[in-house]
C-alpha cells in the first residue's frame, strides 16, 4: 500500500475468518461507512452474516485464491481463531507481492513474531487485548474510586485546610498544592499552602510570582487553627510540620512509616505529583484556571527536564491535557529567568575550584550569602561534557551547605549524600536532587570567626572533598580546575 494513503482515507476492507472477533470488527467498520468484504470457510456463519446485509463468501482462507478476492482492498483483517490459516494468508498476498495494510491475530507472543515475520504490519493477540482492556479499566475505576475519597476528606473539613509543601518547594511541589487548593475551593474549603525555609533559585521565585500562586510561611501560622492537614509532594522534605495527617499525595514513598493518612496515593511509577493532580482535576470535571494548568505543566516539565529524565506515559498525557489551557508566554518567561550578580559569582567559583574524578565533579563556592545559587550552580555544571553527577559546597551563616545534582540512573544522589555527611548533618532529596546542611563547627571542631575564615574554608574544602569522593566510590584527584 501506498505511503501516501492513511488510515482515514481507506475506504475497502478485506476480513478473512469472521468469527466472534471477526464479527465486531466487521460491524464497527460498517457502521463508520466503510466497504467490508467477508471471507469465510463456514458456509453457514457466511449465510448469516448475508442475513444481515454483510458482503460475506465462502472460501478457505488458506487458499491462494482468496489473494485475488482482496485484490481492491486497501486493508486486509485476518482474524480467524486459526493461527496457521492466518499466516497461510499472510504469506499468500506477501508471495503474491501484495501491498495490502495487513493486520492478524496471533495466538501468542510465538506465533506474533511469526506473523509479523511474514509481513503483517500489526499483529493483535486477543488475550494481551483484553488483559489491556481489563487493566485500563482497572486504573479508571481506582481513580474514580480515589477521587470520591479525597473529595470526601475535604468535604469533612469544618474550617480550613492546610496544604504542606517540602521545605524551599519546588515548581512539582507548588504546582501540585495549587491544584490540591482549587479541588478543594471548588468544594467549598479554603486552603493555604503552607511552606518552610525559603522558595529559593531564581527560577523558582519566578515560577511563584509570574503564576501569581500565594504561599503561607510555617512561622506565620499556627498549625491548631487548620481543621484538615494535607501533605504533598513532600516526601524529602523530612519530618511534617503537622502530628495528624489527613491527605498524602506524593510520587516518592515516604521514610515516615508512622505516617497514617485518612487518604493516601502515592505513585513511584509516574515522575511528578503535578501528574497525580492532574488526574484528579480531569476526574472530578473541574474548570481549571490557566495559572494551575501552568503551573501544572511546568511542575511536570521540571521534574522531568522537559521530558528527558524518567518520563512516564502518565506523565505524557498529564502534560498533553494541560498544554492547551497553558499559559506559553509565561512559561517562556519563568524559564529564562535573570540571573543575580551573586549567582553569577558563585558560579564563577564552582567552574574555577571544580575537580573531576571519572564523570564526578566537585566544587568549593567558598563563602556565599544567597544559598539558593549553589543549587543552580550544581544544575548548571552537569551540563559539562562528560559529567554526570556534581556536588557544590559553600559555607554561609556558620553552616557548610552543598547542592548535588546527578543524570546517573545508576545513582541515588539523595542516598550518596546521607552516607557521607548523614551522622553529623540533615540530608534531604532524591534520586537526582538533593542537598545537605551541616553546623560548620561540628564538621571542623573549630569556631568561627573572622581570623580563621581561610583556614576553616581550607578544612571543610579537603574534608567535604574526601567524604564526597569516597561516598561516591572514586578517588579524588587533589587537583581542582578539572585536571
Amino acid at each position: 500500500m501506498s505511503t501516501g494513503i492513511t488510515m482515514a482515507s481507506m475506504s475497502r476492507y478485506a476480513i478473512l475468518g469472521c468469527g466472534s472477533v471477526g464479527h465486531a470488527v466487521a460491524e464497527e467498520l460498517v457502521s463508520e461507512g466503510k466497504e467490508v468484504e467477508i471471507i469465510d470457510r463456514d458456509e453457514g456463519r457466511v449465510e448469516a452474516l448475508r442475513d444481515q446485509d454483510l458482503d460475506a463468501n465462502v472460501a478457505d482462507i488458506r487458499d491462494e485464491s482468496v489473494v485475488d478476492e482482496v485484490a481492491d482492498c486497501d486493508v486486509v483483517l485476518i482474524m480467524s481463531s486459526d493461527v496457521e490459516a492466518n499466516s497461510a494468508a499472510v504469506g499468500n498476498i506477501r508471495g503474491r507481492g501484495g501491498d495490502h495494510f495487513i493486520v492478524a491475530r496471533a495466538s501468542d507472543p510465538v506465533s506474533a513474531d511469526e506473523l509479523t515475520e511474514l509481513g503483517a504490519d500489526v499483529v493483535i493477540n486477543p488475550s494481551a487485548v483484553i488483559a489491556d482492556s481489563a487493566l485500563r479499566a482497572l486504573e479508571t475505576g481506582e481513580l474514580e474510586y480515589k477521587a470520591r475519597n479525597l473529595a470526601e476528606v475535604i468535604d469533612d473539613t469544618d474550617g480550613r485546610m492546610a496544604i504542606l509543601v517540602h521545605r524551599s518547594p519546588d515548581p512539582d511541589s507548588i504546582a501540585s498544592a495549587a491544584a490540591l487548593r482549587d479541588i478543594a475551593a471548588s468544594r467549598n474549603v479554603e486552603a493555604d499552602i503552607i511552606y518552610e525555609g525559603e522558595v529559593g533559585h531564581q527560577e523558582n521565585r519566578a515560577f511563584v510570582n509570574l503564576l501569581g500562586i500565594d504561599l503561607v510561611s510555617r512561622d506565620d501560622v499556627d498549625m491548631d487553627e487548620y481543621d484538615t492537614v494535607a501533605l504533598v509532594d513532600y516526601a524529602k522534605g523530612g519530618v511534617p510540620a503537622a502530628d495528624d495527617i489527613d491527605i498524602l499525595v506524593d510520587h516518592y514513598e515516604h521514610e515516615n512509616e508512622d505516617l497514617d493518612a485518612r487518604f493516601e496515593d502515592v505513585r513511584s511509577n509516574v515522575s511528578a505529583t503535578s501528574t497525580i493532580l492532574t488526574k484528579y482535576i480531569q476526574e472530578l470535571d473541574l474548570n481549571l484556571s490557566q495559572e494551575v494548568a501552568t503551573a501544572l505543566l511546568y511542575g511536570i516539565r521540571a521534574e522531568t527536564l522537559d521530558f528527558k529524565r524518567d518520563t512516564t506515559p502518565a506523565d505524557l498525557t498529564a502534560a498533553a491535557y494541560l498544554y492547551p489551557f497553558a499559559d506559553h508566554d509565561t512559561l517562556e518567561q519563568v524559564e529564562s529567568p535573570s540571573m543575580s550578580p551573586e549567582t553569577l559569582d558563585v558560579l564563577a567559583e564552582a567552574i574555577r575550584n571544580r575537580e573531576v574524578s571519572g564523570s564526578h565533579l566537585v566544587s568549593n563556592a567558598g563563602f556565599i550569602r544567597d544559598r539558593d545559587a549553589l543549587a543552580q550552580a550544581a544544575q548548571h555544571l552537569l551540563n559539562l561534557e562528560g559529567i554526570t553527577t556534581t556536588a557544590v559546597f559553600a559555607i554561609a551563616d556558620d553552616t557548610i551547605y552543598l547542592a548535588a545534582r546527578s543524570k546517573d540512573i545508576r545513582m541515588n544522589i539523595g542516598k550518596v549524600l546521607d552516607d557521607a555527611f548523614g551522622e553529623m548533618g540533615e540530608a534531604k532529596g532524591h534520586s537526582t536532587d538533593a542537598a545537605v546542611e551541616i553546623p560548620l563547627g561540628i564538621f571542623t571542631g573549630i569556631e568561627t570567626s573572622e581570623d580563621n575564615r581561610e583556614t576553616l574554608l581550607q578544612l571543610t574544602e579537603e574534608a567535604v572533598r574526601k567524604k564526597l569522593f569516597d561516598a561516591l566510590g572514586v578517588e579524588s584527584s587533589g587537583e581542582s580546575n578539572g585536571s
